[in-house]
């Protein structure tokens, strides 16, 4: 039986104090003895920046890759080695900018890949540079008058691209993002990861309203699968549905019950769509709406690497014996 230390390589973390790639680390090789796999069995590949480096940390097997290739080369290793549990770690700058091509493409592939998203809304490596997720007016080096372009909402771009499993969590709370890594290991097929880490150098309380006990009740709802949306200190507020609208309301002034509210389902994409705008500054409501943090959507759908093996095992059926005889096929021609 494995332990959290079997997972722990020999180095020493080389982030700055308080960053939250440490608790992320941490709950990654706390819930690896859960999944039943041997180290040897599982392999981290990484891009670049600071959450690029978390495959040193880890006593498995590790890539570190080139700025923004990480999901092509776990998507080439799952291919080529089926069986090893392939994670992925990466940042919003590295997945979502120059990455950001690689990362569409792989959710609508759909590999198996566990794929946890770091995200603090700043470039940390290259020193505090916005990224694609830095809110509008944020000051930074390369935005020193404030940032003017949208950000990216991970979580309705994942979802449109038609991944198969998104989830958030939050560094800070550590059991709650153990079950989700756990959940989103679980899941057959690319699960997509955001966790809200914070980067105390470049963009220090990003995410504070969801790190306090006074305001986190207020701007949290916690999805669970059946349960309906109900948020608050007290727990009455609750979230109805008035059409494709979400309304914010007060069970005790109102007089509502939780059978009246909206009940959260993994697998309906279209109310995954509207959670994912919870988030969005663009959001078509006056409300203003809690975060919400867990599994938005769970999609069970052929991998690429099974589809492929398919593909081959029918073509070699086919008297197709070589991957060079499948690709000359029937009209090829040679030129002399």
């Amino acid at each position: 039986m494995h332990t959290a230390k079997d997972f722990a390589s020999d180095q020493e973390p080389k982030w700055c104090p308080g960053c939250g790639d440490h608790a992320v680390l941490q709950q990654l090789k706390n819930v690896m003895p859960e999944l039943d796999v041997a180290p040897e069995n599982v392999v981290f590949v990484s891009g670049i920046g600071c959450s690029s480096r978390l495959p040193y940390y880890m006593a498995t097997y590790g890539v570190h890759g080139i700025h923004g290739r990480a999901l092509p080369m776990a998507t080439g290793l799952k291919v080529s080695r089926p069986e090893l549990s392939v994670w992925v770690a990466t940042g919003d700058g590295d997945a979502l900018s120059i990455g950001g091509n690689h990362f569409i493409h792989t959710l609508r592939r759909n590999p198996d890949l566990n794929v946890v998203l770091f995200n603090n809304e700043i470039y940390g490596l290259t020193k505090g540079q916005y990224s694609p997720t830095s809110k509008i007016g944020l000051r930074t080096i390369t935005s020193p008058s404030g940032v003017i372009d949208q950000p990216f909402n991970t979580a309705a771009l994942t979802i449109g691209s038609g991944g198969s499993f998104f989830a958030r969590a939050f560094d800070r709370d550590g059991k709650y993002l153990r079950s989700i890594l756990k959940r989103a290991a679980l899941h057959k097929g690319t699960s997509l990861v955001e966790i809200y880490q914070n980067c105390p150098i470049f963009n220090n309380a990003a995410f504070e309203a969801f790190a306090t006990p006074d305001k986190k009740a207020d701007n949290t709802v916690y999805l669970e699968q059946s349960k309906p949306l109900v948020f608050g200190k007290d727990k009455n507020k609750g979230i109805r549905l008035d059409g494709f609208t979400p309304v914010v309301v007060d069970l005790d002034k109102e007089g509502l019950s939780t059978s009246d509210l909206w009940v959260h389902n993994e697998a309906d994409i279209n109310k995954a769509s509207i959670l994912a705008r919870f988030a969005d500054d663009r959001a078509q409501t006056e409300e203003v709406l809690p975060r919400p943090f867990g599994v938005f959507y769970a999609e069970e759908r052929v991998t690429y690497e099974d589809a492929l093996t398919d593909q081959i095992r029918e073509a070699q059926k086919n008297g197709i014996a070589t991957l060079e005889d499948l690709l000359k096929g029937e009209s090829s021609y040679v030129i002399k």
